[in-house]
């Protein structure tokens, strides 16, 4: 039952990330694009934190 409810919360993480990665695009104010590449980059992040570095946590 917990594994199913913490795959239910993954979406938080990539929620966070998308934010972040799109607000910090647009703090350094270079142009749009960088917004897009930094929601981007953010997601990616998200996406290797959840499958790499939680499950070995879980692992442990």
């Amino acid at each position: 039952m917990k594994q199913q409810s913490d795959k239910d919360l993954n979406y938080i993480y990539y929620l966070v990330a998308i934010l972040s990665g799109a607000f910090v695009g647009a703090v350094i104010n270079v142009g749009f694009k960088w917004v897009i590449i930094g929601a981007i980059l953010g997601f990616l992040t998200a996406a290797f934190f959840v499958t790499v570095l939680a499950r070995s946590s879980e692992e442990a």
